[in-house]
């Protein structure tokens, strides 16, 4: 998933004068000091050389979860260009499928977007996608690229930042204090993941995008094309195993078969498949947010056609985002926790989104607060269930992190 920071910039400059690095600034709203760019490749043709200004003419207020993004950004180029002509989808990204797979027209509109792509060491992808923006760029280029160097370009961008994460993985280091740096290397490993699919998800909206006849058929087959391209950029044979799933194949065939018969044993003896018991903190996450959803509603607290960003919205959608990521990470619990070291990264992924929805909508509950946008004695009781939930998962994680070392030192 990508840092996506284009509402909250003032205003920025990327200089790309000296070949092979791209430097630059970047000031965010409520924010002195700008942030520093050090990547390592070159933009497209059209600003490769150059100079780039840019000027947000609406700026939004930087959310307070955004606040810890780092002030220096060191990493890779991704795509950078100021010529991308798009449509301008007026959806969420994760509906899109849904209006691909029923066939349902999409709203959109066509601009010309800028769009910076790079991948740093303390926050991984990091997305500025605009096209309301205010471009000036410096008349005079200090070097040319040519076409043909253009799609050479390209494709060593790509490859740079495939090859960057799979750095990141092999540098986890279990002495960091940030908690969201990974504490092992197969935690490490677990968020790589999570951020090449982020990238291929991205990957497919942009050229979805560009095609308005699109079908379910072509969401498919360019999901597909770049699956493909995204194993080529990493220098895979298409029979090459994941390292750790290779040497682990067989452990995980024998838990796959003991769970297999558990089934069959229950099925047996009751009948019909058991039901798997709902975790509790996820219960309370969900009915949490259920009654957040409920007072606002019953006190009509939100103006109509309030933006996404309203901070009611963002409290009950951070909440009804992290319900669903406890869901996945904790339902079934009660059977077995902490979690077998196979399916441990994976959980430990969704457990730490469900901590940055969480995050988010402590955010969101302070600018509800500050704008008195509901009753004064409303907040309190929610601010302490909220921040209940959110201790009870930095437990979860802790322990599920201590099943990962465990296995580390296994290998």
């Amino acid at each position: 998933m990508a840092w996506r920071i284009a509402d909250y910039i003032e205003r920025g400059e990327i200089d790309n004068r000296t070949k092979g690095q791209v430097v630059g600034q970047l000031w965010l709203n409520g924010i002195e000091e700008p942030i520093i760019l050090e990547l390592t490749g070159n933009p497209y043709r059209d600003l490769a050389g150059q100079q780039l200004r840019f000027k947000n003419p609406k700026p939004k207020p930087m959310p307070e979860d955004l606040r810890d993004f780092a002030r220096e950004q060191t990493g890779v180029v991704g795509d950078i260009t100021a010529a991308r002509k798009v449509k301008i989808l007026e959806i969420e990204d994760d509906e899109l499928e849904h209006y691909y797979t029923n066939k349902i027209p999409m709203p959109y509109h066509w601009g010309n977007c800028l769009y910076l792509e790079w991948h740093s060491v303390r926050n991984g992808r990091v997305v500025i996608e605009a096209a309301d923006y205010e471009l000036v760029v410096e008349p005079e280029a200090a070097w040319q690229m040519s076409e043909a160097e253009e799609a050479d370009q390209l494709q060593a961008n790509a490859r740079a930042m495939i090859h960057f994460m799979d750095q990141l993985v092999e540098a986890a280091d279990p002495e960091d204090d940030d908690e969201d740096s990974p504490q092992s290397e197969i935690e490490a490993k677990a968020d790589a993941d999570t951020a090449r699919s982020g990238l291929l998800n991205d990957r497919v909206i942009e050229r979805l995008k560009q095609d308005e006849n699109a079908n379910a058929e072509d969401y498919f087959r360019i999901l597909e094309e770049e699956r493909e391209r995204m194993r080529l950029e990493r220098g895979e044979f298409e029979f090459e195993l994941d390292p750790f799933k290779q040497k682990n194949a067989a452990e995980q065939d024998a838990v796959i078969d003991a769970q297999n018969a558990d089934f069959e044993e229950a099925m047996a003896k009751e009948g019909e498949p058991p039901e798997m018991e709902p975790d509790p903190l996820y219960e309370q996450c969900r009915e949490l947010g259920e009654r957040i959803q409920e007072d606002i509603e019953h006190n009509d607290w939100l103006p109509e056609g309030a933006q996404e960003e309203h901070p009611l919205n963002a409290l009950r959608h951070g909440t009804w985002f992290a319900s669903a990521k406890l869901a996945g990470a904790l339902n079934g619990r009660v059977d077995e926790w902490p979690p077998h070291p196979l399916f441990a990264g994976d959980c430990l992924v969704r457990l730490k989104k469900a901590r940055g929805y969480l995050k988010d909508a402590l955010a969101a509950l302070d600018a509800v607060e500050g704008e008195k946008l509901t009753g004064p004695d409303w907040t309190p009781p929610i601010r302490e269930e909220l921040q209940y939930v959110l201790h009870e998962v930095k437990g979860f994680i802790n322990e599920v992190r201590d099943v990962l070392r465990w296995e580390e030192g296994k290998q």
